[in-house]
């Protein structure tokens, strides 16, 4: 049996090998997330150990809504994406702004821009270029899969660049304002953080709602190090209110107040049906 030395010294060579194994052995040190996030939460009412607090998703999406309103199309049911209820939630934020312009982060297959393209009147999406895809390395087909489903809509526009550096403020001027954001990039914490902070320097006004991805692992479980980068990247006397979603893997900022409750993973689940058509 080998030694906790010999242990210890293949998994430093494992990280020497591959440094992005590191970035999942930080991510996976849940309590000193956990902690930093917690540290906010003087600032923001109800951010407790359950996460942030908690909106149903019937708050948007009622049960009494109309059928295209509880309609989530396309789904792919495929790696790396929404769940349907998140893809509810952007449509339904949409509605809530007419003729609504949206903008988002990370493109994937085109899901997201896809459904919001059936509510909103300009839809934006920003990826890495396939140039810059490439230079990561990355297969040619998952390349190639990306916008599958956004690229033939007239009213989704497309651009390419990091959104590290990508010229924000330009695309305000030109496109914006924008009443909503989804931000489903890079999920690392200091990516989120980042992301976090050039959106709402540039990007959001007294009225934009802006949405995180993968802020819980599954719903009702924080997602620590998203959680951590959202808030640290917050600027500070922001009003308005912080929640998560129910239901969903959404976290939420709303200028405007909502009805939100303590998270309980044990009340009872909600009830939802699914209808399939291929």
């Amino acid at each position: 049996m080998p030694s906790r030395l010999t242990i210890a010294l293949r998994a430093l060579a494992a990280l020497a090998r591959t440094p992005a194994l590191l970035t999942e052995v930080l991510a996976a040190d849940v309590p000193a997330w956990r902690a930093r996030a917690l540290a906010h939460a003087g600032r923001w009412p109800g951010l407790a150990g359950g996460g942030l607090p908690l909106v149903p998703f019937a708050h948007f999406v009622p049960p009494t809504a109309p059928l295209t309103a509880r309609t989530v199309a396309p789904f792919a049911f495929g790696d790396g994406g929404s769940l349907p209820t998140d893809l509810l939630l952007l449509r339904a934020l949409a509605r809530q702004h007419p003729a609504c312009r949206y903008f988002e982060i990370g493109t994937w297959r085109g899901e997201s821009a896809a459904n919001v393209a059936a509510e909103a009147t300009s839809v934006h999406t920003l990826n890495l270029s396939p140039a810059e895809m490439r230079a990561l390395k990355l297969p040619e087909r998952y390349i190639e899969l990306h916008g599958h489903f956004s690229q033939p809509l007239p009213h989704v526009v497309h651009l390419h660049g990091n959104s590290a550096t990508f010229d924000l403020a330009g695309l305000q001027r030109e496109a914006g304002p924008f009443d909503l954001v989804f931000i489903d990039g890079d999920h690392r914490y200091e990516a989120v953080r980042r992301d976090t902070a050039r959106v709402f320097e540039y990007l959001v006004s007294t009225s934009t709602t802006v949405v995180w991805h993968d802020a819980s692992r599954q719903p009702g479980q924080p997602r620590w190090e998203v959680l951590a980068g959202l808030l640290d990247g917050l600027p500070p006397g922001l009003p308005g209110q912080l929640v998560q979603v129910g239901n969903t893997l959404c976290a939420l900022y709303s200028p405007q107040p909502l009805p939100a409750q303590a998270p309980d993973p044990l009340a009872d689940p909600g009830q939802f049906t699914v209808e399939i058509r291929m």
